[in-house]
């Protein structure tokens, strides 16, 4: 795929330092390499080892795909070396520095881009500047976001038409005018930004990145064109720009690889599968908000009885506290944990994408971050949905509108990862579970629409699926922008 004087299309890759965006831009990164382009990383020393594994095994399949280390500032944001990544942060207060730290990065950044002299850049959102880079270059600038687009479509509408404004409540449903679906939402559930007008260096920053969409070239999305095509449709009429969507990611980087090898750091099987292995096919809920969200004692308290009471398998995964005895669990709780092999609670990194395509998981209680969401409906595993803060009460409408699972009725938004304030109670936990968990028509109509949604995911990814074709439609797009011909 050599192009003229036998030169490869170059592009530098910037992923941000968050798992959930970091993990699907290297992925792209990959996929562009495995399709002949040649492939620059930056990112800094100990985010590269976040994902080195899966680079190493690229490079050996014979793809150009090189990393480039800067030094991150933790003495000047004052926290210990090493802490890189927001799932690194112990606390808020190093959630912060490490948002603090990655500005500070700019500069070294930029001087690596002109020093590489790419065609093009695919940055991360969160990388704005990128814009200003790529033009000083006069090269296009490709902005990466990690979601699916209808979001930004619901978003876009509750700015222009702010139904939100018309109710007397923050708890009063409304209807979002100007989408194709009928999609009803409370002002509680709605992000700060929408509501007023945020100050502060995050709300700054998230400004800036809606400025620099009409100045990029183009935007690319983990997300499948057949799971939200009239959305794909208004967002081209928004943004007067063609969204590239070539998700999911996770899933797509696996099809071109040879075999599995991603994650070798977790290469033992967890024991967490095995357990699995002992469970009848789809008894299990699955339980997991993510790596950055954190409930308070008595919201863990509340999971814990309605678990016991709708008497299912369930696989929990828990972040607060190392101790087994924790004393959010009611004592009939923590008798059952120990004398019934129905129950499994986990500490720490669990393989997510092979528990939920382990026979035994009949149902996933999330949080309805994007990756978990996708992650999910490429499993064909039917939701309880349970979103806490960024887009997630979005994404639980596409969740609705797929109708591939059942709300548990979670009405606030937050603005930190601590949730603290709200508790959703013990009877809207145990209803939802009981739906999804009973063998009704309504059930089993979610469920078998999560294994069509499943089998349509498989198909986009294929060569001549809809990922597929967006993936070598915007590459061959980018040669010709470039090289001025196409050349295979």
């Amino acid at each position: 795929m050599a192009q003229k004087n036998g030169e490869l299309l170059h592009v530098v890759f910037i992923p941000y330092f968050t798992p959930s965006h970091m993990i699907p831009l290297v992925d792209i990164a990959r996929l562009f390499a495995s399709h002949g382009v040649k492939v620059s990383i930056i990112t800094t020393t100990y985010n590269a080892l976040l994902f080195e594994s899966s680079i190493d095994h690229a490079t050996e399949l014979g793809h150009k795909i090189f990393v480039y280390k800067l030094k991150f500032p933790s003495a000047e944001v004052g926290i210990p070396e090493g802490i890189e990544n927001f799932s690194a942060a112990t606390s808020q207060e190093m959630a912060i520095s490490v948002f603090m730290g990655i500005p500070l990065l700019q500069k070294p950044m930029e001087s690596l881009i002109f020093e590489l002299r790419p065609h093009c850049i695919v940055s991360d959102m969160f990388f704005p500047w990128t814009v200003d880079v790529a033009e000083q270059l006069k090269i296009p600038r490709l902005m990466f976001y990690p979601t699916n687009v209808m979001y930004h479509c619901v978003e876009h509408c509750l700015k222009l038409y702010a139904p939100h404004e018309k109710v007397s409540s923050d708890s009063e449903s409304f209807l979002i005018p100007g989408l194709p679906d009928q999609i009803e939402m409370k002002r509680s559930q709605l992000p700060e930004n929408i509501i007023t007008k945020s100050e502060g260096p995050y709300w700054e920053l998230m400004r800036r990145i809606k400025e620099s969409e009409p100045r990029s070239y183009a935007m690319i999305h983990d997300t499948i064109y057949d799971l939200e095509p009239s959305y794909a449709k208004l967002y081209q009429e928004i943004k007067g720009k063609k969204p590239w969507l070539i998700g999911p990611l996770f899933h797509f980087s696996k099809r071109e690889e040879a075999d599995n090898s991603r994650n070798t750091q977790h290469q033992e099987r967890h024991s967490c599968l095995s357990w699995l292995d002992s469970q009848e096919p789809n008894s299990v809920v699955y339980i997991c908000f993510g790596s950055m969200g954190r409930f308070s004692d008595a919201q863990l308290t509340e999971i814990a009885l309605a678990l016991e009471a709708s008497n299912s398998s369930f696989l929990w995964v828990v972040r607060k506290g190392d101790e087994p005895q924790e004393s959010w669990m009611p004592t009939s709780f923590k008798e059952k944990m120990l004398t019934n092999s129905k129950v499994l609670i986990v500490r720490g990194w669990v393989p997510q994408l092979k528990i939920l395509n382990h026979p035994a998981t009949g149902v996933f209680m999330t949080h309805c971050g994007w990756n978990s969401t996708l992650e999910s409906l490429t499993a064909g595993v039917p939701m309880l949905t349970w979103p806490l803060f960024a887009e997630q009460f979005y994404n639980e409408k596409l969740v609705e509108v797929l109708g591939c699972g059942v709300r548990i009725g979670a009405e606030v938004w937050h603005s930190t990862f601590d949730i603290k304030d709200t508790i959703v109670n013990k009877e809207k936990i145990e209803v939802s579970l009981k739906t999804l968990m009973n063998t009704s028509g309504e059930s089993e109509m979610i469920k078998s629409r999560a294994k069509d949604v499943e089998a349509m995911i498989n198909r986009a990814v294929e060569k001549g699926g809809s990922s597929y074709n967006h993936l070598t439609a915007l590459i061959e797009e980018l040669r010709c922008h470039v090289f001025g011909t196409s050349k295979e």
